[in-house]
């Protein structure tokens, strides 16, 4: 960081985005959190990332770039090497008569831009970026995958087969997945060859395809670092790993299950990066986010995160942690399994071997003087039931549940025979969530489109509601491009529901109303739908329509 912390809060204060009180309060959670105020800052929502480097460079007086905003040519970005690139934070993003233009965390580094300057034999001009940003943009120097690997075992042809280097070959499939921000790696053995594919922002890509006389040797290896049996070949095995880039160091869950073909495997990368977000990065609306502060500054009641698999709950739920962990506060959690450690909470591991489940563990964590207590998952009526007791008894509990929506969490826990009075008594608030695809900055492009050419798609009511009596419209979308492996997406942001429970749907809950009277009633209270918030994305160019129906289901009549 260019300015110290002093300086950083400071300059915060001055330009009003918190006062004094606010900066107390921020430095309390740096205490317990261990962040620095710079992370603090965009941790607490006070301001984003791009925000706080623009005051950073006005304050040096030091003009500021933003390389996600920025194509980059090949031969430009290629001038400053991977290496020297990724360990100084230095990125190449413009070349012209003038000389070089360098995006640097630190500008003011003059044996790196001499350095440059020599080898180049051009002047250069350096730009504040942000960490993050330079951080996110090293993706560009991902060479073609199949290209490399194909060169590996090349090199190797004339080698007898136990000397192709397999642990460089795992190695390289792991940092590229890491790099493109993928969350699962798949290893399929096929007939003539084994599939590589990554999860990218929710959807599988092939992305290159190896030899099958190689594929046990990688599995063994993946078996090797997991601590799994190596000897093993017709029963599914789960482990985990650490791989070790220069930025982190990441925790990959490990599933080895035997197909028709051989072994497959899926590697689940956690990756630090993937949590280092506040509320606001992943999408919600400031109107959202006063719900939910309003919702953590209760000592008691239950929080609920709810949506199917894959829609970005636990991320919601650790940004939560993160927000309401104090030093006074005992924080204890039991999960299936521990994804992320949290500096000063107590988390625990749900293990059936040991009959350590949901319900047995969280009975042991009420006997452990807890204020707060997350519950993985909320999966039958036994954690159901005690869950609900504790939130009763003064402890603020935060959970999830696989429900469609908000409002069917309700009768969901009904359902696991949980009292309708005792429902409307201790849950604060239900968060619903989806992840959609961003649309690709480097790529997007708009057009103009018409109220009338999307009431096929979206009820005419909920149109009108957010775009009133506009004739024509500009819609985005990304055509495809390098940096978006021609998906035309990069990145996802979540759309959400906060279904707040007021005096009225405790009394629907009570008497037992379906979900679709709580929802009028939340609606009419002020809820956004998920819909909402995703119509509301697509206006200001975020995602696109076809993601947003993706992701939720319209009826149009």
């Amino acid at each position: 960081m260019l300015i110290t912390d002093d300086e950083l809060k400071k300059l915060i204060l001055r330009t009003n985005l918190t006062d004094k009180d606010g900066m107390g309060q921020i430095e309390e959670y740096i205490k317990n959190s261990g962040s620095n105020l710079y992370e603090a800052l965009i941790e607490k929502n006070i301001a984003t990332d791009e925000k706080l480097g623009i005051l950073v460079s006005d304050y040096l007086k030091l003009p500021f770039v933003v390389l996600a905003k920025i194509s980059i040519p090949e031969d430009v970005y290629r001038i400053v090497p991977e290496r020297l690139a990724r360990k100084q934070k230095v990125v190449c993003f413009g070349m012209d008569e003038k000389g070089l233009k360098l995006a640097m965390t630190n500008p003011k580094n003059q044996p790196v831009i001499d350095a440059i300057s020599r080898k180049t034999n051009k002047k250069v001009s350096t730009y504040l970026a942000t960490e993050r940003d330079i951080v996110g943009t090293f993706h560009i120097y991902q060479k073609d995958l199949q290209t490399t690997f194909n060169r590996l075992i090349e090199e190797s042809t004339s080698q007898p087969l136990k000397d192709i280097p397999i642990i460089r070959i795992v190695d390289l499939i792991i940092s590229y997945a890491n790099q493109d921000k993928a969350s699962d790696i798949h290893l399929e053995p096929q007939e003539k060859d084994t599939v590589v594919r990554y999860r990218i922002d929710g959807m599988l890509h092939d992305i290159f395809h190896l030899p099958i006389n190689l594929h046990d040797r990688i599995i063994t290896r993946i078996k090797v670092l997991s601590r799994l049996r190596t000897d093993e070949h017709l029963a599914a095995q789960d482990g985990k790993m650490r791989f070790n880039t220069e930025e982190e160091t990441i925790d990959i869950r490990v599933s080895i299950l035997p197909i028709v073909d051989g072994e497959k495997a899926v590697l689940r990368l956690l990756s630090t990066h993937a949590r280092q977000f506040s509320l606001s990065d992943l999408g919600m609306s400031d109107e959202d986010l006063n719900k939910l502060a309003r919702a953590m500054k209760k000592s008691y009641g239950m929080i609920l995160s709810t949506g199917p698999t894959g829609s970005g709950k636990s991320t919601t739920i650790y940004s939560i942690l993160k927000l309401i962990n104090r030093r006074e506060k005992n924080i204890t959690t039991i999960e299936d399994p521990v994804e992320y450690r949290i500096k000063g909470v107590n988390q625990i591991n749900v293990n059936p071997k040991t009959s350590l489940t949901f319900a047995s563990g969280l009975r042991s964590i009420l006997r452990q003087d807890p204020n707060i207590i997350f519950v993985g998952e909320i999966r039958d009526m036994e954690t159901a039931g005690i869950a609900v007791n504790a939130a009763l008894t003064g402890h603020l509990v935060v959970s999830t549940l696989h429900t469609n929506d908000a409002a069917t969490a309700l009768p969901r826990l009904i359902d696991m025979k949980v009292e309708p009075f005792l429902v409307a008594s201790t849950i604060n608030i239900i968060v619903a969530q989806r992840l959609v695809r961003k649309i690709c900055e480097m790529c997007k492009t708009s057009t103009d489109t018409t109220l009338e050419e999307l009431y096929n798609d979206f009820p005419k009511g909920v149109l009108e509601k957010h775009f009133g009596s506009e004739k024509k419209f500009q819609i985005y979308s990304g055509p495809g491009c390098k940096i978006c492996h021609m998906t035309g997406f990069s990145g996802r942001i979540g759309v959400f529901e906060m279904l707040v429970v007021s005096k009225e749907i405790k009394r629907l809950i009570t008497e037992k109303a379906d979900a679709d009277e709580i929802v009028k009633q939340a609606i009419k209270e002020g809820m956004s739908t998920m819909l909402d918030d995703g119509i509301e994305k697509v206006k200001k160019g975020l995602t696109t329509i076809e993601e947003v129906l993706r992701v939720t289901k319209v009826e149009t009549t």
